[in-house]
């Protein structure tokens, strides 16, 4: 296997696999990425709440990359990619166990949304909604990667719908973090902060991403209807 230096070279060798430019994060400190033939594999730790090895290519010589790999960094590192990649990975690394299945999503379309949504100055009140609204959220106000929060507030200031600026790649900037007052819903508000975000992601950027449950339809839609495609992924673990 032949380390992966630079950008450009990561960009090349995976032929501009959003995925893999996200799980590159710019290949800043600690993230190190290789390719073998036509296997692509980036390990970057503490990514959206876990340690990832993103991965993109045929499965047997993804396979025998991943192998080589986890020799190099260790078995922290939990696959990731195209659903039918991992699924066929689990039956063929030693001790790989296939973890879930859910959705990944990208668009490279500014959306086209009227909003009230700001970025806020701080993460005041954000913990608090999360809490109420998404506790299984894995962006949190302080995690490690979560760089700002964008929200609709209501008359009295107060945090309706929020989103946050997480893990975002170079090339590629991801929302996460996505959450609404149960008492506000209904009123399109996600819409409202998801297309902010996106937009100013989409300025920086370039493209955006995200992750979402394949059984939250409500969501996928919302998304679509921003300009987001659907691409069905999945993570595993040893």
């Amino acid at each position: 296997m032949r380390e992966i230096l630079t950008t450009a070279e990561l960009a090349t060798v995976s032929a501009g696999d959003p995925i893999i430019s996200w799980a590159g994060q710019g290949l800043r400190p600690g993230v190190r990425a290789w390719y073998d033939g036509d296997a692509v594999a980036v390990a970057s730790p503490e990514l959206s709440k876990r340690d990832r090895l993103a991965v993109a290519g045929p499965a047997d010589a993804v396979a025998r990359l991943a192998v080589e790999v986890y020799a190099e960094v260790g078995t922290s590192f939990r696959p990731f990619g195209d659903e039918q990649l991992i699924r066929d990975l689990a039956d063929r690394v030693p001790g790989l166990s296939f973890s879930a299945a859910f959705g990944w999503m990208d668009t490279a379309s500014l959306p086209v949304v009227t909003t009230t949504a700001r970025w806020l100055d701080g993460d005041t009140g954000v913990e608090a909604l999360l809490a109420e609204a998404a506790p299984s959220s894995y962006a949190w106000p302080g995690r490690s990667g979560v760089r700002r929060w964008a929200a609709v507030t209501g008359d009295g200031g107060e945090l309706l719908s929020v989103a946050a600026d997480a893990w975002s790649a170079p090339e590629l900037g991801f929302l996460a973090g996505v959450a609404t007052r149960p008492v506000a819903r209904g009123k399109g508000l996600s819409a409202q902060v998801c297309g902010f975000v996106t937009s100013e992601l989409m300025k920086r950027h370039g493209r955006v991403g995200l992750m979402v449950d394949r059984d939250n339809a409500t969501a996928i839609a919302l998304y679509s209807r921003l300009g987001y495609s659907y691409r069905p992924v999945a993570a595993a673990h040893v």
